[in-house]
């Protein structure tokens, strides 16, 4: 374990890109000095005004949501956080993957460590254990509103720091007090503020959005590669990609997707041959337009994220140098709910504009055959390949009602607006997902259309389509397509693409 890479979490900014090499490189994560000092100075903080303070404090010693004007005696002020955290441990639904579980903890934990929010250093280094050790609380994707932070499914991620629910230990689902009896740790009783501290926040929202994100980041740099392959396999124009046409009208996301077209294509036969049409339609002639008005929404959508994972989201905020307890709302996901909804929007375009470039390829247009099959009408080839397309860009564009705009009235009337953020980002996730399989279809008819071209692509595309065909070889008769879609999807999912290009 000597030569074990290991992040510091300290109050030193985050960025995404940082967040997701030191995810996907799997580094240990551990508190700095720094952070240590400002957990230790805000928890004895609280300490003493709980001692000194003759009014209620919210969360501290009061009750919550329409119970806050309930002051709570000091002997029950621990069995108010454990009874918190059991009772609204409400989820329901499909279990939240075991990734996006390993990154709620590290965020609550990031979200805990800058001294705001008079947690103890004990728990906010179980949490790590757990994220270090591969210990994934199970949580339910359904039961936040994305208003008090995301309480049930924090409860769920909590509930195993007293030895209770479940987790998961080398993949296998066991009773947590089993799991903290196998690593020699005890549960925790939690203090004052702490089941509060634990349960307001927006992991939950953050870890959707930013795997989401990641996700769709990535697959936005293959659009544009998968769009390049059709083009030449559709035989396509160049003029559209022209930085003439672009900086005619500057749009950063317009720019940069036509000049990664002209990078794919360098060294093309095909793109330079004489063409016998004048214009292509728009899924080729607006890749730059399409593809561009998405990576300007995704910009704005990595600037609300970085800004999230570097704030502190639970309530009451805890202030020792101004000597301050305030009680607000950075728990409620409004911000995060649009920029969620937005996300979802922005990759189900790509996916959109990829069905229909399907859709040219299979249509028999451009000397290529029918269905890009050689024997047409014995084979169906990739005719319904497209309908599958179809079928999920549509379910797409029904997963894309915004959740943002929504709201409902809980806790008594007490917390009469929320955010629905939780929904808005589970959507996105499973957007981003079934722009993945759409992507996937698209490149295997890319695929197969080249192999009909005579001239060469470029040597980068090439490259690219070979090593796919290793894993979807040409389809020169018919066979179960959705085994190709599966390896295909795979095939894109395995992909590893340098963090300097997809940030």
């Amino acid at each position: 374990m000597a030569d074990t890479k290991v992040h510091n979490i300290s109050p030193a900014h985050i960025s995404l890109k940082g967040l997701y090499e030191m995810f996907s490189e799997n580094l240990e994560v551990q508190l700095s000095d720094e952070a240590k000092k400002s957990i230790d100075a805000c928890r004895e903080y609280l300490d003493n005004k709980i001692k000194e303070a003759e009014d209620p404090i919210y969360g501290i010693n009061t009750g919550f949501g329409s119970l806050y004007n309930i002051t709570i005696e000091g002997h029950d002020l621990s069995q108010l956080q454990e009874n918190l955290v059991k009772s609204h441990s409400c989820g329901t639904g499909a279990e939240v993957p075991q990734e996006l579980v390993k990154l709620m903890l590290l965020l609550k934990a990031q979200s805990l460590s800058y001294g705001h929010s008079g947690i103890s250093r004990q728990v906010v280094e179980r949490l790590l254990y757990f994220y270090n050790n591969e210990l994934l609380p199970k949580v339910f994707e359904q039961g936040s509103l994305g208003a008090s932070g995301d309480l049930a499914p924090l409860a769920h991620l909590s509930l195993p720091l007293l030895g209770e629910g479940e987790m998961y230990m080398n993949g296998e689902l066991k009773p947590a007090a089993e799991v903290l009896k196998e690593h020699n740790l005890s549960a925790i009783e939690l203090q004052s503020k702490e089941g509060l501290a634990l349960l307001n926040g927006t992991q939950f929202m953050a870890s959707y959005g930013c795997s989401a994100l990641f996700k769709a980041l990535k697959l936005s740099y293959l659009a544009d590669l998968i769009a390049t392959a059709s083009l030449e396999g559709f035989d396509g124009r160049p003029e559209p990609f022209d930085p003439l046409i672009h900086h005619a009208r500057p749009h950063n996301g317009q720019i940069k997707t036509a000049e990664a077209v002209r990078e794919f294509l360098e060294g093309s036969e095909l793109i330079g041959r004489k063409k016998q049409h004048v214009q292509d339609p728009y899924s080729f002639r607006c890749i730059p337009q399409v593809h561009g008005a998405t990576k300007d929404a995704l910009e704005y959508v990595q600037k609300v994220f970085t800004t999230e994972i570097n704030s502190v989201t639970d309530n009451p905020k805890i202030f020792p140098e101004a000597d301050k307890i305030i009680s607000g709302g950075n728990f409620h996901g409004q911000t995060l709910a649009i920029a969620l909804d937005m996300l979802a929007i922005a990759t189900a375009e790509l996916a959109n504009i990829s069905e229909r470039r399907t859709y040219l390829l299979v249509s028999g247009q451009r000397a290529l055959p029918t269905y890009l099959v050689a024997t047409p009408g014995l084979n169906s080839g990739l005719m319904i390949a497209q309908y599958t397309a179809a079928s999920i860009v549509s379910k797409n564009k029904q997963l894309c009602t915004p959740a943002s705009v929504d709201s409902i009235v809980s806790s008594n009337g007490q917390e009469d607006h929320v955010s629905m953020g939780a929904n808005a980002a589970t959507k996105a996730w499973q957007v981003v997902d079934n722009l993945e399989t759409v992507l996937a279809i698209e490149l295997i008819c890319a695929s197969q259309a080249l192999y009909f071209r005579d001239d060469k692509t470029s040597p980068f595309i090439e490259s690219f389509i070979e090593t796919f065909r290793q894993e979807v070889p040409f389809i020169d008769k018919d066979r179960i397509l959705s085994n190709d879609i599966a390896r295909a999807k795979a095939f894109i999912a395995d992909l590893e693409v340098d963090s300097e290009l997809i940030f």
